[in-house]
């Protein structure tokens, strides 16, 4: 494998996990809004 190869993968391997962190972080950001929306009353029926 050339080194050209490994800087690829490397690269899409670093977005990898900073997209999925991010992700994670958001999701778990969203959960904590609800949380709070439901303790306040404020929830939005579906």
């Amino acid at each position: 494998m050339s080194n050209h190869a490994v800087y690829i993968l490397s690269s899409y391997l670093v977005v990898l996990v900073v997209l999925g962190g991010l992700t994670v972080a958001s999701l778990g950001a969203r959960a904590r809004a609800r949380r709070e929306l439901a303790a306040r009353g404020l929830e939005r029926k579906r």
